[in-house]
């Protein structure tokens, strides 16, 4: 179908690292519980995985966070699960206790037996893509999104959330070949469910690689950096109107190896709280290699004062440094993000508070 035209391209153009007369905004999560609006929707679909299964409802709560607040850019509504749901695992939420399946990878022959699932079991994934760009009309981008093949393992191993992540990783050293097999599995099939989401509309797309931190050195790199690598070099580098995609890698504790992660194959990096921005932009360096940077305020600073959370904005723009100003080159660029999901008990006037310190600000470095 035909789009309108892109009113607002701020972080579109962030993430190729060109010029923008601000620093652009979004927030991971940004359409959840913290929204009084997001859980009388919720109430109403019964469940969340009948919220996140009916378009009309995923197409309306991803854009509740933008009738209240100037964001730049919207969020696919789903979750990162939903890969492994297609699979045959059986994805559940039970209140209190976060996601579960009901038949996760415990032995040699359910890890062999995996594949990449029909796209069609996930096309109402795709109707929401669509569904969300139209009724966006242009007013900022959609980015759509997935878990990655190492973050997936570690759920459909484990079966459900973990606290030592004792199952997948006895597996991934006791068994590094099925290992291997799994992540294979697991990359081909978030690149088609990637690719699937860009041809029904997303501007952007983003991989959410959760769990990667929890992984020693070396074995970052062989099961997740690589598996992650393997998702990017099968990602269709254009949209349903013709539009470039860009693509951005998110390792939740990955900072020890931005080195390693700046030859991954996209346009952004996103970090944590724990890295200092302006180190990240002399590690990722200004060479053909280098990455737009996003993030990466703590999200509990959003519990603080209003006037707390500006104070706290102005560290994270000047730890970053003065942001690339020049039309007619490329250059660093930072997208302003919170260092992983906005928690639900976040008061949402202070959303607002932190999105407003952003542009203000932001606009005032480059003045």
């Amino acid at each position: 179908m035909p789009f309108a035209p892109l009113q607002n391209d701020s972080f579109l153009r962030a993430c190729w690292r060109q010029a923008t007369d601000h620093t652009p905004v979004w927030l991971m999560r940004q359409a959840g519980r913290y929204l009084p609006e997001y859980v009388a929707t919720r109430a109403r679909a019964g469940s969340f995985m009948g919220l996140a299964t009916n378009v009309d409802y995923a197409t309306e709560v991803t854009l509740q966070p933008l009738a209240r607040y100037p964001l730049d850019a919207a969020i696919l509504f789903s979750d990162i699960l939903t890969v492994p749901d297609a699979m045959g695992l059986g994805l559940s939420f039970e209140a209190g206790e976060g996601p579960r399946f009901a038949r996760p990878l415990r032995d040699e022959a359910s890890i062999a037996a995996l594949e990449v699932p029909d796209m069609d079991k996930l096309r109402y994934v795709f109707d929401a893509v669509a569904s969300i760009r139209k009724a966006l009309s242009g007013r900022v981008p959609l980015i759509g999104f997935s878990g990655s093949p190492w973050t997936l393992a570690c759920y459909m191993v484990e079966g459900a959330g973990s606290s030592d992540y004792r199952k997948v990783k006895t597996l991934l050293y006791g068994r590094p070949d099925l290992m291997h097999h799994l992540l294979r599995i697991n990359a081909d099939a978030v690149a088609a469910y990637l690719n699937a989401q860009i041809d029904a509309g997303a501007q952007a797309v983003m991989v959410f690689d959760s769990w990667g931190g929890v992984l020693a050195d070396g074995a970052f790199q062989e099961f997740s950096l690589a598996s992650t690598a393997r998702v990017l070099s099968q990602l269709k580098h254009k949209g349903a109107d013709g539009s470039p995609v860009p693509r951005i890698v998110f390792t939740k504790g990955g900072g020890l190896w931005l080195e390693a992660m700046r030859a991954l194959d996209c346009e952004v990096l996103g970090l944590d709280w724990t890295v200092n921005l302006g180190d990240a932009r002399r590690r990722v360096g200004d060479g053909p290699q280098a990455k737009a940077l996003q993030g990466n305020i703590d999200p509990n600073v959003l519990f603080a004062p209003p006037e707390t959370i500006a104070s706290e904005v102005a560290k994270v723009l000047q730890s970053f440094g003065r942001p690339h100003v020049d039309p007619a080159t490329t250059g660093p660029t930072h997208i302003f993000n919170l260092g992983h999901g906005i928690s639900q008990f976040t008061p949402p006037d202070h959303v607002h508070a932190l999105v407003e310190a952003v542009h203000s600000q932001s606009r005032a470095l480059r003045a």
